[in-house]
């Protein structure tokens, strides 16, 4: 039988291995690339899958004075779609990093 503190010992050594894989989890949701699209691909916006803007491409036919207010909402309605998609692809990675440590679905980790 195990003595106490080699189980405190083997669950230290647990947590940082979990520690460790979500930090590699984090690291490679930078890596990932979603798009937000808006107004039918007249704006585009490239984000991480952790959220950080990476590029922004807009439409010649938007560069008007008379369409600031349509690109204005533009951008941000692209930002929005690449934010939802972010958040999809972050989910999807961190379960499977989850599956990949033996936890079970939806495990909400302390950090």
């Amino acid at each position: 039988m195990k003595s106490m503190e080699e189980m405190i010992q083997a669950a230290q050594a647990a947590a940082e291995t979990i520690q460790k894989q979500m930090n590699e989890a984090q690291t490679k949701l930078d890596s990932l690339e979603v798009e937000g699209v808006a107004g039918g691909g007249l704006v585009k916006i490239r984000a991480s899958a952790k959220g950080r803007v990476i590029g922004v491409a807009i439409d010649d036919s938007l560069l008007q004075a008379s369409e600031k207010g349509i690109l204005e909402d533009l951008v941000a309605a692209a930002f929005n779609d690449a934010r939802t998609k972010a958040d999809a692809v972050a989910g999807e990675e961190l379960a499977k990093a989850q599956q990949g440590m033996g936890l079970p679905p939806g495990f909400k980790l302390p950090f």
